[in-house]
């Protein structure tokens, strides 16, 4: 079975997905952008949730992710990776970016989900120039696609802005 990539603008809030991958923050207890969004729209369940974890493990490493469930939001699953913050490339910002992806690509594997959906993961008020975070993001992607017998059957990149949307349309070639 051949993965499907596919490429929404829109909000990931709103995505039928089996799991949404939330841009954390170290803490786990919601910001803005993208992770104040989900932690709104889904409710107090994903905040208790992400307590328990933070109280199991303390904050969450930039690079990493952990799941809660999706509260009140059309998905399954929230997988909370936290992103670096872009501090001019020297302090291993691309690496850990890539294992967001990786990380967030393992956690839905043994979950046994069928779609996940990705949000720009530290473009916002991160400042990770959004074209190498694009880049970084395909590759990690078709990376694991291609080195894996997977179940999951779509990866869906959603980008609530045009200029992300079409940074995604050009590198993937849609």
């Amino acid at each position: 079975m051949k993965t499907e990539i596919k490429l929404i603008k829109g909000d990931i809030t709103n995505i039928k997905a089996d799991a949404i991958v939330n841009a954390a923050n170290t803490s786990l207890l919601g910001g803005g952008g993208v992770d104040g969004a989900i932690h709104r729209k889904g409710g107090i369940q994903i905040l208790e949730e992400c307590k328990a974890i933070r109280n199991r493990q303390g904050k969450c490493k930039t690079g990493d992710a952990v799941y809660t469930t999706a509260g009140l939001l059309p998905a399954k699953y929230v997988i909370h990776t936290v992103g670096p913050v872009w501090n001019g490339g020297g302090n291993d910002e691309c690496e850990l970016l890539a294992s967001c992806y990786r990380n967030s690509l393992k956690i839905a594997e043994n979950l046994g989900v069928k779609s996940i959906a990705f949000p720009n993961i530290s473009t916002g008020i991160y400042h990770f120039p959004k074209e190498r975070a694009a880049h970084i993001a395909i590759e990690i992607v078709k990376e694991f696609i291609n080195k894996k017998q997977t179940n999951i059957e779509e990866i869906i990149f959603i980008c609530f802005d045009e200029e992300n949307y079409q940074i995604y349309e050009s590198i993937l070639g849609n």
